[in-house]
């Protein structure tokens, strides 16, 4: 995640903090869907910080078949509808080559299996993230009705991780302006 600063410490008193480079990569979770400017903050946050940018589809009808790095996914319900999985990363996929070839920054696309927030929190742990970048829901009753459900994966990371966790707005409300008084 970060290299140590070449600062020497202080000789006497409490221990300094020390800054260090960041240095591992920038994870995304995307959604079908989800507007550009989450893949925009993403991908401005790392050319800013000078690394790799990963952008992580997580497939929810499936979960992980045994130890993370190998089993596979296996379908929740392999007699449910047949989602396709395949089509629908190909088709992320290509909406991020879209957007960001030729930005300048490297960056890769992998597709995930189970809940969101523990896929997220494992790869950022197997590639030493130095951040996750997620955007906010869509307003609306059914994004309503899906957060009670299960929750918001944002929340869900920020009390999972040692990371830090960037929630990149989508469609904010606007400031009530006052009434007028009279």
């Amino acid at each position: 995640m970060s290299e140590p600063a070449k600062h020497p410490a202080a000789e006497t008193g409490p221990a300094a903090f020390v800054p260090r480079r960041i240095t591992g990569p920038v994870l995304m979770g995307v959604v079908p869907g989800q507007p550009l400017a989450v893949a925009h903050r993403a991908a401005e946050l790392a050319h800013s910080l000078g690394v790799n940018l990963i952008c992580a589809y997580v497939d929810v009808t499936s979960y992980l078949a045994g130890e993370p790095d190998g089993g596979g996914a296996r379908p929740i319900d392999p007699d449910g509808i047949d989602d396709d999985v395949e089509g629908i990363s190909a088709a992320i996929a290509g909406r991020l080559r879209e957007a960001l070839d030729g930005s300048g920054v490297e960056w890769s696309f992998v597709t995930l299996a189970g809940e969101p927030a523990r896929a997220l929190g494992r790869l950022a742990e197997s590639t030493a993230a130095s951040v996750i970048v997620v955007g906010t829901r869509e307003r609306g009753l059914g994004a309503r009705f899906e957060e009670l459900l299960v929750g918001s994966v944002a929340v869900h990371l920020t009390h999972r991780q040692h990371r830090p966790v960037l929630v990149v707005p989508l469609a904010p409300q606007p400031k009530p302006r006052p009434k007028d008084v009279r």
